[in-house]
């Protein structure tokens, strides 16, 4: 098993920071890599539940489906789910776990995402590839 970690600071206040990364209306405009669009979402991160997304590359007309279970909240610091990516029959593969977590800082806020339980270095290194272009949509984002 491999797990990644990202640290991203924010000049927000963690209530803020959490909101963009839990409310539907706001996680949508983030969620998943530059260059895909969400086609169809189920996605809530304010409660816990199930969640599921469909991205589409934009250039390549490429689909993936990713779903989970949110299992935990905890305003303003902490939302995790899992995560398993669908095969092209729709069987959902291996599980793993997403958290992240905000914290005050002197400056506003910072998110640390932890990825864990991935099947091996290889998903962990795309992984990461995937979550740090995320990443730089949500900064652009919330810093607007």
């Amino acid at each position: 098993m491999s797990d990644l970690r990202l640290e991203r600071s924010f000049a927000v206040a963690p209530e803020t920071l959490f909101t963009w990364i839990t409310a539907p209306d706001k996680l949508v405009q983030w969620f998943g890599p530059e260059g895909v669009d969400l086609t169809d979402h189920q996605m809530d991160f304010t409660r816990t539940g199930p969640w599921v997304a469909v991205m589409v590359g934009r250039e390549s007309g490429q689909r993936f489906k990713v779903s989970g279970h949110v299992t935990h909240v905890d305003p303003p610091r902490s939302v995790g789910f899992t995560w398993g990516w669908h095969d092209d029959a729709d069987q959902r593969g291996d599980e793993s776990h997403v958290t992240l977590s905000v914290t005050a800082t002197d400056g506003g806020a910072q998110l640390v995402l932890d990825h864990r339980d991935l099947t091996d270095a290889e998903a962990a290194r795309n992984h990461r590839t995937g979550w740090v272009s995320t990443l730089r949509k949500l900064e652009k984002l919330v810093v607007s």
